[in-house]
């Protein structure tokens, strides 16, 4: 695949990726997705300007990581860019960032309670912890995003109080996979504490669900269902290359 075309289906993921956000109610007129290009130097964003629930790949914007600076568009990046360019500059590993705002799950960031933990099998995901990120403000800076990207460290995923939800991954497929299970973590842990004392999943379960799950199988099957659910509700055009590469 040339370089072009390796551009174009990262375009058709990414505008894909946020679609569905929007249509599962993750993702509404704010909250933004991004992903690193081949070269490693720049990511892939929506502009500031657009509806979430129309973008098209041609819409997405070219940043460097290095500093947040625009390379392509004439539009605006979204002002919390910098949530996106400075945890891809700490965290290599990381090719998929989603940033969006989840009311029942910010919830968690409100109150003095339980704390958000792993209680449903996939959120093994953030076994090593979901930290929270202390300040609300919108991450408008290199500063603020150098700070996020401390908060965030080795984890996956982290809360930022009072605001939103950082989602990162290895790949667009992925990332949407996470921050649907993300979601749906929250929503459990949060039904769970109507009816008793929470009950995260132990180390031992944790072990045991990790020898079943193949991350890459399960990626592959949700997101070929979240991609056909979307193109029989009109949500995605039939010709974008949504298939994951076997």
């Amino acid at each position: 695949m040339t370089s072009d075309a390796i551009e174009r289906k990262l375009r058709e993921e990414v505008a894909a990726c946020t679609l569905m956000l929007v249509d599962l109610e993750l993702l509404g007129y704010s909250g933004h997705v991004s992903m690193r290009l081949p070269d490693r130097e720049t990511i892939l964003i929506q502009p500031l300007e657009l509806s979430r629930a129309a973008l098209k790949p041609e819409d997405l914007l070219v940043v460097k990581i290095a500093d947040g600076k625009q390379l392509t568009g004439t539009m605006r990046p979204p002002a919390e860019v910098f949530l996106h360019t400075e945890i891809m500059k700490a965290r290599p590993d990381i090719n998929a960032v989603a940033h969006f705002h989840h009311d029942r799950t910010t919830s968690f960031t409100l109150a003095e309670g339980p704390t958000l933990l792993p209680i449903k099998n996939h959120a093994i995901r953030w076994e090593s912890g979901i930290p929270v990120h202390e300040d609300p403000s919108h991450v408008s800076s290199i500063a603020r995003g150098e700070a996020l990207a401390r908060t965030l460290g080795p984890h996956h995923a982290a809360q930022i109080r009072a605001h939103g939800q950082v989602i990162t991954a290895e790949s667009i497929p992925a990332l949407l996979i996470d921050s649907v299970h993300f979601v749906e973590n929250a929503l459990a842990m949060f039904d769970a504490a109507t009816l008793g004392k929470i009950r995260p999943l132990t180390a031992q379960e944790i072990e045991l669900f990790k020898g079943d799950l193949k991350r890459g199988l399960h990626i592959s099957k949700l997101w070929t269902y979240y991609v056909g659910r979307a193109r029989a509700k009109g949500v995605l055009p039939a010709d974008w290359s949504l298939d994951i590469a076997k």
